[in-house]
């Protein structure tokens, strides 16, 4: 595929197939340009005040907001951040989970102008402190339980305030499996954030000129490849995200979006967060995941669309609980953060009767830059045995390049290239790896990629997680692949170790499913005629857990410093 080639991966054939057929094949997105209706997200939450009103915006447990109430509160709250000095381009760190607030918060930010600095509520001490160091907010939302440890991480930061909320709040169920009893913490009504809304009802924020480059999110990295660094998510790269992908999904006024992935993680604050508010969707919240909490707000709600991690989906297998009759009123799932092996999305399918379906894309990328389109099977790559990540989403182009940068033709495999609206302008503070990264605003994902000739986008690995076995290149991906589909096995992560014969040798950690047994030459023999010798792992270790991000990627860097750790020792 030439840098000169138009017919690159955005514009795929337009032919729509049966979801139930055995997959492959070409589909149509949307148009292959799409410009949003509105530059920013608050023109475009202001159109649904305008419209919508009355319509119900905010769902927790037994509360429903309607729009005026959700936009009431978040002009209330912007009063408040404002006269605590937050103003245009100021950052304001959300420490919080999946609850109400986040999304009042997030509308408030926004029609002042400020920044949104998303910050997993797991980060406690130094992974916190660095983050704000970096970021430089004026101020930290966080949780009423955890405003005085918030307050000891960030000591010497140049944040001025932390303000808390209770997780109990704007909501009377009380249901003990996400909301602990007693949790809460006193705190001054000054510091807490829904006494502050409420003290301002009825006052209008100031007036601020928002536009399409001013950013909405500085999301930082998962730092993978080093410290982690902020992104810059403006305006115009969430809009051209949410506008498109809704459109892709097929998601309408009046339909039910329930918040799976956490909106702490660019997927969740864009394409659930940002998607929902501005759509004319219900956002339905539960708090921190819980599988048996989830499935039942699925039915309870009548949500039609979710996207999360495949470790979110696992668990609902894995439940006893969950049934068909909860996804009942599902239109689409999507699942993003991480990769799905085919047979994951053929069992989820056969118990639930959903197909889920594949989308990527990167903290840089704003999100999603491709997506399997609904009522459409994702292909299976034949060589790697890898399920197709889905085709370019309108205005986004991808390609595939070698080690020098030129461009491969289609069923080479390199490394992916992605430009488009989406992309980001730069890292927070960081020039030189904004360059290096985003060299003329083509993103270097540092994923090894196929694409094929009608377009369909496969993500093989990691380039930097590829084993290296007698000069012998394994994907730990086609290894895992394999593994998941033993019935015994809950999760899979394969990586290389060192080897004094081999140079690397593979090595696979795996989860079993509740009320499974497998012993490790049980799933080293299942490789044996599924894999070529070099492929097949040599060790095999069944665990408890793997360990995971918080997005629920699984965690390859800690198993192989587990492993030196103890070979060290």
């Amino acid at each position: 595929m030439s840098a000169g080639d138009t017919r690159s991966a955005r514009t795929a054939p337009p032919a729509a197939f049966d979801e139930g057929a055995a997959g492959g094949g070409s589909a149509q997105l949307v148009a292959p340009e799409h410009r949003p209706r509105f530059d920013t997200l608050v023109e475009a939450w202001n159109d649904r005040v305008q419209r919508d009103a009355d319509a119900p915006a905010i769902v927790y447990f037994d509360t429903t907001l309607s729009v005026r109430q959700t936009d009431d509160l978040a002009n209330a709250l912007a009063v408040a951040l404002a006269e605590r000095g937050v103003g245009h381009g100021e950052r304001v760190g959300i420490h919080l989970q999946n609850i109400p607030q986040y999304a009042l918060v997030l509308l408030a930010l926004w029609k002042l102008g400020a920044v949104a600095l998303l910050l997993n509520p797991m980060y406690r001490g130094r992974e916190l402190r660095e983050l704000v160091s970096d970021a430089e907010p004026i101020g930290i939302i966080t949780t009423d339980r955890d405003v005085r440890q918030v307050q000891e991480d960030i000591e010497g930061t140049e944040v001025r305030w932390v303000l808390g909320t209770s997780e109990s709040e704007l909501q009377s169920r009380h249901d003990p499996r996400v909301i602990e009893v007693g949790a809460t913490k006193s705190i001054p009504r000054d510091s807490d954030l829904l006494c502050l809304a409420h003290r301002y009802i009825g006052q209008p924020p100031p007036q601020v000129q928002v536009r399409g480059e001013d950013l909405a999110f500085l999301a930082y990295t998962s730092g993978t490849t080093g410290p982690p660094k902020g992104a810059m998510n403006s305006h115009a790269n969430v809009r051209a995200v949410t506008s498109s992908f809704a459109e892709l999904a097929g998601i309408m006024p009046g339909d039910v979006v329930f918040a799976l992935a956490p909106l702490f993680h660019i997927t969740g604050a864009v394409v659930i967060g940002a998607l929902a508010l501005t759509e004319r969707t219900s956002l339905v919240f539960t708090g921190r995941f819980n599988t048996d909490v989830a499935v039942s707000a699925l039915r309870e709600h009548g949500v039609t669309y979710t996207i999360g991690s495949i470790t979110a989906f696992n668990a609902m297998m894995n439940s006893e609980y969950a049934t068909a009759e909860h996804f009942s009123t599902i239109k689409t799932l999507f699942s993003g953060g991480a990769p799905v092996p085919p047979s994951t999305v053929a069992r989820f399918r056969e118990r639930f009767g959903h197909y889920i379906h594949n989308a990527y894309g990167m903290t840089e990328t704003s999100s999603a830059v491709t997506a399997v389109p609904p009522g459409t099977s994702a292909p299976v790559d034949p060589n790697s045995g890898t399920l197709s990540i889905g085709l370019p989403l309108p205005g986004v182009n991808v390609e595939v390049v070698d080690p020098e940068g030129h461009p491969l033709p289609p069923g080479n495999q390199g490394e992916l290239v992605v430009t488009g609206p989406q992309v980001i302008r730069g890292y927070w503070r960081k020039p030189e790896e904004s360059e290096a990264a985003l060299p003329e605003g083509r993103l270097r994902t540092g994923d090894s990629a196929i694409v094929d000739e009608q377009g369909w986008v496969y993500l093989v690995d990691r380039i930097k997680d590829q084993i290296n076995v007698s000069g012998y290149k394994v994907w730990p991906r086609e290894v895992e692949d394999v593994l998941y589909e033993h019935p015994a096995v809950l999760e899979a992560a394969v990586v290389g170790i060192p080897d004094e014969y081999q140079g690397e040798s593979v090595a696979a950690y795996v989860s079993l499913k509740d009320g499974h047994s497998a012993r490790p030459d049980d799933l080293i023999s299942f490789t044996r005629d599924r894999l070529a010798p070099y492929k097949r792992p040599r060790t095999v270790e069944v665990v408890a857990d793997l360990p995971k991000t918080q997005t629920g990627k699984i965690r390859r860097r800690v198993l192989r410093d587990q492993h030196t750790e103890a070979r060290t020792a």
